[in-house]
């Protein structure tokens, strides 16, 4: 009897106890009840289920809250999508915390042993689990690069602080900067045109790093016009279209590169279309730039190059000799390298005038010969090291030059170029000229327009479009064209 009374006696507290933690966990249970039920209103019902429903409430201690996802996928997926978020939430719920930990979530072992299932057997025939996944851990302050797969990732160069403003990009950058530091949306979208690296992708990335380090409430999105194709024919695939829509029309921010690439693909344009009203009608901000400005997108529908124009489009200029002077200097101290010559920094101004990708390109070869050889810069060694690309910059075709090789060749005067005159002897001229300058230039059709009289970009338009269907129906015109092209970049 004695015996019995002692059991009953010990199994008193002990219930007590298991009460107790059971009370303290209501609590843990309730928050994060009421944090999976702000996530679902936040992303919608599609994105929830498949990719926060799996997730299990772990323990919250100290200043750590700890989750259980099924899968390493899941667990990584959640961590880079959803994280931030997740802790600001929770943070609402318990200001300790400040720190997020994502463990997967270990499978009970197979009956018959351990063998296949995660877990190695001890010496004792005991089953210890195998430590082959690391837990996440995510600072409630970092800022992340990129919104999981959906997105592409932020290059840390491409802020604000390190572009250098002139002439030919200063409205760019203070349409850009106005979205960035905006509590409202003031335009939507902005639409950023201009050639190849001019400076439109550095201005992406530096809008997103600012929206993201001032408010990390709000969702960015930065991609590619191609990688939006991808991820829409990969919903198509997979029949997960509806998860594609929440994903993008949840954004609070999107930005989207190269829009031209989109081009010629109705469905993916169709979509495009869509998504762009959707976030324009819930007042998200949107980011476009594109290597012609709306109304130069041929293969563009009609109805979705009308809303590129609806807010604000921002051309961005080739660039000057003291705005590539400027970038250069800025590059230099950078890189370590404050000690170049001045005399090496304006002939490389002077003699790469393409783009600033291919400027700074040059700048980092001088520098890392210097580094890596121990040779000192000097003028003569970055003529030598750079002898290819300004061999290749040499070559490059103006549109003064194309200007006059096409007079020459069908016998007119320069001026004629830039005339009123309309006689086919010398409008046919004149529209080869604009065809050339379109093929073998990297200036924008408004640029080329002004160096033929203060000409509209559609009358440059025009003329490609009437020089690309002569080519194909007259021998002739073809003949001249292949001839002038040769001389031109021989």
């Amino acid at each position: 009897m004695s015996n019995d009374r002692d059991d009953m006696g010990s199994e008193a507290p002990l219930a007590e106890s298991e009460g107790n933690s059971a009370e303290s966990a209501k609590p843990m249970e309730q928050r994060w009840a009421r944090v999976r039920h702000r996530l679902e209103q936040e992303l919608g019902a599609a994105a929830f289920q498949s990719w926060l429903r799996p997730v299990q409430l772990g323990d919250a201690a100290d200043d750590k809250l700890k989750l259980l996802a099924p899968t390493r996928f899941l667990r990584d997926w959640v961590e880079s999508r959803y994280g931030e978020r997740i802790i600001a939430l929770w943070r609402e719920e318990d200001p300790a915390i400040e720190f997020l930990e994502i463990d997967v979530k270990r499978q009970k072992p197979a009956i018959g042993g351990a063998e296949n299932t995660g877990h190695k057997a001890d010496g004792s025939g005991k089953a210890k689990a195998a430590s082959t996944v690391a837990p996440q851990r995510l600072s409630l302050h970092a800022v992340e690069a990129d919104d999981g797969e959906l997105g592409s990732p932020l290059s840390k160069r491409f802020r604000f602080e390190n572009f250098v403003i002139g002439k030919p990009n200063e409205f760019a950058h203070a349409a850009a900067r106005r979205i960035a530091e905006a509590d409202n949306v003031p335009f939507n979208p902005l639409y950023l045109y201009g050639g190849v690296g001019l400076g439109k992708t550095h201005l992406m990335h530096a809008i997103a790093w600012h929206i993201r380090e001032r408010d990390p409430s709000r969702r960015v999105i930065y991609l590619s016009a191609e990688k939006f194709m991808y991820q829409f024919i990969r919903a198509l695939r997979f029949k997960d279209t509806m998860s594609f829509k929440e994903q993008f029309r949840s954004a609070d921010v999107l930005l989207i590169d190269d829009v031209q690439f989109i081009c010629g693909k109705e469905s993916t344009q169709e979509e495009f279309f869509h998504t762009f009203n959707a976030l324009v009608d819930h007042d998200r901000q949107v980011v476009i730039s594109g290597d012609r400005s709306p109304s130069d997108l041929d293969a563009m529908e009609e109805r979705l190059r009308s809303r590129l124009g609806w807010g604000l489009v921002a051309d961005i200029h080739a660039t000057t000799y003291e705005l590539r002077l400027g970038i250069l200097q800025t590059k230099a101290e950078a890189l370590g390298a404050c000690d170049l010559p001045r005399e090496v920094l304006e002939f490389l101004a002077h003699k790469i005038t393409s783009n600033v990708r291919e400027l700074e390109m040059a700048l980092n070869r001088v520098a890392a010969h210097s580094t890596l050889i121990g040779r000192s810069i000097s003028l003569e060694m970055v003529q030598e090291v750079l002898r290819d690309v300004l061999r290749a910059n040499d070559r490059r075709v103006t549109i003064d030059e194309i200007q006059r090789r096409v007079t020459e060749h069908y016998n007119i005067k320069l001026s004629e170029m830039s005339s009123e005159r309309r006689a086919r002897a010398v409008a046919r001229p004149r529209q080869v000229a604009m065809f050339l300058s379109k093929q073998l230039t990297q200036r924008s059709l408004p640029e080329i327009g002004r160096k033929f009289g203060g000409r509209d970009h559609t009358t440059v338009m025009h003329a490609v479009r009437k020089i690309e269907q002569l080519r194909d129906s007259d021998p002739g015109i073809a003949e001249d064209l292949e001839l002038l092209k040769r001389n031109l970049e021989g």
